[in-house]
């Protein structure tokens, strides 16, 4: 088991941390500006893998019923789960509302992606492609409604989808499968070089995204108590890093998922908070401070939990 646990932290996430820490220090020390590259990464390279792996991934309609089902599943059972502990814990709205962001969505692109790259190859990654594109329309969708409530717009989160180039990507990878039809070699080598390029690119943004959390998240307004908040933060991170991976483990028994499949959607509803849930938290005042301390510490605590998750399923 500790053999395999080091081996697991030398293959898998000694490659991750580098970029991860060169993120760090640039931010440090060089004060990078990481949002041309985060909206260069969410823009250019995020529909290249997503149009790469799709176009030649190795996915039955099996496992893309099964990915759906079980996302569906997951979010609507970890949503009755933040708000039932919301209500026992007696949180604000607002508190409620962040608890809720924190708890349904996870990094599973920024870290999520090179994660499952690393630890189970191209058929992990292949078989992950759903559930990260899946999430992507959840988190502009649902995610709206969960940090807005009275301010949610069907119509701003239907244009928020639309805006995002990956689901165009999806359209077109799934079209040329579906009709047979392939890219000329040139052009399928340039979508490759951009997908490889996702990864390193991905977790430098992560550890400036870290670092930011850990220096601003004093500078947001407080909420209500501090014991309130920290019933919050500490509900927020049982959720993330006990509740989710057990739920997750019995949904995916319960619904016979098998294999790889089972590993790669376990190893992603088992991720941190996702980073995307501050912006959210942020733009409708639904807790920012406890979404940004959530994403920091679920983020730091992941570098220990999943080594001995992928050991444990390996």
């Amino acid at each position: 088991m500790i053999m395999n646990l080091l081996h697991t932290l030398y293959q898998v996430f000694l490659p991750i941390s580098l970029p991860v820490i060169g993120g760090i220090l640039l931010k440090r020390f060089r004060n990078l500006d990481s949002k041309p590259i985060a909206t260069m990464s969410l823009y250019v390279l995020t529909p290249a893998i997503v149009f790469n792996t799709l176009l030649h991934a190795d996915i039955s309609i099996q496992d893309i019923g099964t990915t759906i089902s079980f996302s569906l599943l997951s979010l609507v059972l970890l949503w009755a789960i933040a708000i039932g502990l919301s209500r026992i814990l007696r949180l604000n709205q607002e508190e409620q509302a962040g608890l809720t962001l924190i708890s349904t969505f996870t990094n599973c692109v920024n870290y999520g992606l090179p994660l499952v790259l690393l630890a189970f190859g191209q058929l992990g990654l292949d078989k992950a492609s759903v559930y990260v594109i899946g999430q992507m329309i959840i988190v502009n969708t649902v995610g709206v409604f969960f940090a807005a409530r009275s301010q949610f717009s069907v119509k701003q989160a239907g244009m928020a989808i639309f805006r995002l180039p990956a689901i165009y990507a999806t359209v077109i990878a799934i079209l040329l499968r579906v009709t047979d039809l392939s890219l000329p070699g040139a052009l399928d080598s340039g979508f490759a070089m951009l997908a490889a390029a996702y990864s390193p690119v991905a977790l430098v943004v992560l550890g400036t995204q870290m670092i930011t959390m850990g220096t601003t998240s004093s500078t947001i307004p407080a909420e209500r108590t501090i014991s309130s908040s920290n019933r919050a933060f500490w509900a927020g991170i049982s959720i993330r890093l006990v509740g989710a991976p057990l739920l997750s483990w019995l949904l995916l028994t319960l619904l016979h998922v098998e294999g790889i499949l089972f590993s790669v959607l376990l190893i992603l509803t088992s991720m941190p908070t996702a980073v995307n849930a501050v912006i959210l938290a942020g733009q409708f005042n639904a807790a920012p401070k406890l979404v940004s301390r959530c994403i920091l510490w679920t983020t730091l605590a992941s570098f220990i939990v999943m080594p001995v998750l992928i050991v444990w399923l390996q």
